[in-house]
């Protein structure tokens, strides 16, 4: 219950600051334009649309998640506004939980904001490309289809953000904020290339190009750094493939709930002993 309160409080925080407001009116501008935006891809512009549009939405939400992160909980214990809060009969990891929560209550509401934007976007650009290639109307089965289909594109890149959001609020517990947007922005891009390193070293290693330390490296960045190519549906959803629920999206979240818990007990701990006066 005080979790809980302490999540209300830090999401209403998420909502309210400019950040939030730049971030929905930049992305929302996007998802607009780029409706109209010509690809060049012979009539399929609409994957490309999709591809993007995926992307934006789960960037901004990363963005939105770390600078939160930052403000709520490393500022907070920095500023010693947080040791006022534990004076009260509110435990540190109750702290810890109840911004994370309030964190995630903050990018969902993005996520929701753009996402209803972007779903009215796909059912739109699908109409507007069949009548400019070819004039004829379409049919509104086949809109709803096309916004189906990157529904579990949008629930998985939030599964991305909250992986990144939880490593955030345990980074944020030590280190300041540029340190904290450093760190997350390089485990983002590590997290998407490490399994095409592991094979391109691994292949090295074969035909004697690549030492078998910097292969050994490859290998560790993989199994210790979140696996966020497993979250990534906007290739899949841009190729027309129809990602299925309880056999992708499901084990996805389960995923997502073990790192996420493994990084917030890694938070416990790293909380637990820091100096707060």
């Amino acid at each position: 219950m005080k979790a809980f309160t302490i999540a209300t409080a830090t999401a209403k925080e998420a909502i309210r600051q400019p950040v939030f407001f730049v971030l929905a009116l930049l992305a929302g501008s996007w998802l607009i334009f780029s409706i109209f935006l010509a690809y060049f891809t012979f009539g399929e512009d609409i994957k490309m649309y999709k591809d993007t549009g995926l992307t934006t939405i789960s960037f901004a939400g990363l963005l939105l998640a770390l600078l939160t992160a930052s403000s709520t909980v490393a500022e907070e214990i920095e500023g010693k506004t947080a040791i006022t809060l534990l004076s009260k009969p509110i435990n540190r990891r109750q702290f810890i939980v109840g911004k994370f929560l309030g964190i995630e209550l903050g990018v969902l509401a993005l996520f929701v904001l753009l996402g209803l934007l972007f779903e009215g976007g796909v059912y739109y650009k699908y109409a507007y490309d069949l009548r400019e290639a070819a004039g004829g109307a379409p049919e509104a089965s086949k809109q709803w289809d096309q916004v189906k289909q990157v529904l579990p594109g949008l629930a998985l890149g939030f599964l991305e953000v909250t992986v990144l959001t939880s490593i955030s609020v345990a980074i944020s517990t030590r280190l300041p904020m540029l340190v904290n947007l450093v760190v997350c922005i390089a485990i983002f891009f590590l997290g998407h290339l490490s399994p095409v390193l592991v094979e391109a070293t691994g292949q090295g290693v074969k035909q004697g190009n690549v030492n078998e330390l910097v292969s050994f490296m490859a290998q560790l960045f993989a199994w210790i750094l979140p696996g966020l190519e497993f979250f990534n549906a906007g290739p899949s959803i841009s190729t027309g493939a129809v990602i299925p629920w309880m056999q992708y999206v499901i084990p996805a979240l389960g995923y997502c709930v073990l790192y996420s818990g493994a990084a917030l007990l890694f938070a416990f701990l790293l909380f637990e002993d820091r100096d707060l006066a």
